[in-house]
């Protein structure tokens, strides 16, 4: 039962963040359920928002501060009090919220949670935390650093692993000198971005640079615009909408088309993708493996007029189903999520470089069964909202090696000439395999860290090295 005296904002933002350190969930789609389930008003809404997303970006930093003022690491913490103290410590270093409130409230958290015993350990930790600013607490934290890495990871609120790939990345396409832009890109908050499905509803204003379906909202909360127009506008990244628009313009599409969204969940492509196919006179059928982001998937399709039928089913077993069967094929394929971090700050801190290799596998392995499932001629477009080389460029890479019955087309010619402006895509600094791929950029663009490669499959039969 919840303690009486804890304002309800806090109480959502506790609760997102014992979802994401228990259950695994995704603060971006967890939030605004909690946040109408609480029925919150637009104030304590911001503020509900600000507490999860501002804990969850900076969780490593504080659990550095947390363990220096607790005296033992934060993992030996009982996690039901860390994420109180989590929330409190970002109250107390990083927000304009009275310090008495901030600890008085977390405390009575960790009391309504865990007990009274466990209340007075956090009234302790917090009110050290409460005795410096912040400043004074990064000095101290970033003093027992091991190396230059470990240093900026405190300070930037990244691993040090997710500042190495950032960094290999950039350096691909000669700008290893935008690391400190692109990490402090990261710990903003993005800008809400509308979609307006093409066919069915019209860009409003302010325009995005890019896509031409991209606005931003009109001021305040957009989910009015939103149910004005029955669906057929929604939330979506600039950069998200550039994949789907790239795909559908990399060649001139033939009525009777079909096209396939092989890992659909959330569906925020495929609906764009359904638009444009319908526009087209095309036809598009959607996959997502995991039953509850293919309810996502029926959701998000269901404002429009055609019908997009939704498989459940491992991607690779569905394409291997239906060998040369598709004329364009998205696979926007499971990753670190390293692209998105200013939307889904916990990312940073979900995945381990060991996760790597495993999600390489499956990316690799859903892509190959995806070009068997074009017809010749036909294209796949390869997404990921990751710059990892390794997740980019090398499954791409390693795919082109091992295949002779595909090419790779100029990804980076495409979606220029779909952007309603200049787009600045740095060329990679090898040629080869990859190097005609766009790498998308939160700190340059605005959008998330998406990456596209588009291939085509050749008339050739397919030997395999």
């Amino acid at each position: 039962m919840s303690a009486p005296k804890i304002q309800a904002a806090r109480w959502v933002a506790y609760d997102v963040l014992r979802a994401v350190s228990d259950d695994d969930a995704y603060a971006n789609l967890l939030l605004p359920k909690l946040i109408g389930d609480a029925n919150l008003n637009p104030q304590d809404a911001g503020l509900a928002t600000e507490l999860a997303y501002g804990t969850l970006r900076r969780r490593g930093t504080y659990d550095a501060i947390i363990a220096e003022a607790a005296s033992r690491p934060a993992e030996q913490i009982d996690p039901v009090v860390l994420d109180a103290l989590r929330l409190g410590a970002h109250q107390l270093l990083s927000t304009r919220v009275a310090a008495h409130a901030a600890v008085n409230e977390s405390v009575s958290l960790v009391a309504a949670e865990a007990g009274r015993g466990a209340s007075g350990f956090a009234n302790a930790v917090l009110r050290r935390i409460g005795r410096d600013d912040a400043d004074t607490w990064q000095q101290r934290i970033e003093a027992g650093a091991r190396s230059d890495d470990e240093r900026l990871a405190l300070r930037t609120a990244h691993p040090v692993w997710v500042i190495r790939a950032l960094r290999r990345a950039l350096a691909a396409e000669g700008r290893g000198d935008e690391l400190d832009a692109l990490l402090a890109s990261d710990n903003d908050a993005p800008e809400v971005t509308l979609a307006a499905l093409p066919g069915l509803a019209e860009p409003g204003s302010p325009r995005r640079p890019y896509a031409p379906t991209a606005f931003g909202s009109p001021g305040g909360d957009p989910r009015r615009v939103i149910a004005d127009a029955n669906g057929t506008i929604r939330v979506q990244d600039e950069g998200s909408q550039l994949v789907a628009l790239a795909l559908a313009a990399a060649a001139p599409v033939r009525a009777g088309e079909r096209w396939l969204d092989l890992c659909a969940g959330p569906g925020g492509k495929t609906a764009m993708l359904a638009a444009l196919a319908r526009e087209a006179g095309a036809d598009l059928e959607a996959n997502e493996v995991v039953p509850a982001r293919a309810g996502l998937v029926r959701h998000a399709v269901r404002p429009l007029p055609v019908e997009v039928p939704v498989h459940e089913e491992d991607g690779r077993l569905l394409a291997a189903q239906h060998p040369a069967s598709f004329d364009r094929i998205l696979v926007d394929a499971p990753c670190t999520g390293l692209g998105a971090l200013r939307r889904r700050p916990e990312a940073r801190w979900r995945k381990s470089p060991e996760d790597v290799a495993e999600l390489v596998e499956l990316q690799t392995q859903l892509l190959d069964a995806a070009i068997d499932a074009l017809v010749p001629g036909g294209i796949v477009g390869y997404a990921t909202c990751s710059p990892h080389l390794t997740e980019t460029t090398g499954v791409v890479t390693e795919i082109l090696r091992r295949r002779d019955d595909i090419v790779e087309l100029d990804a980076r010619a495409v979606m220029t000439g779909v952007s309603r402006s200049p787009i600045d895509l740095a060329p990679r600094t090898a040629e080869g395999p990859g190097s005609g791929s766009v790498q998308l950029w939160p700190h340059r663009h605005g959008t998330d860290a998406m990456f596209l490669a588009l291939l085509q499959r050749t008339d050739q039969e397919r030997t395999a090295s």
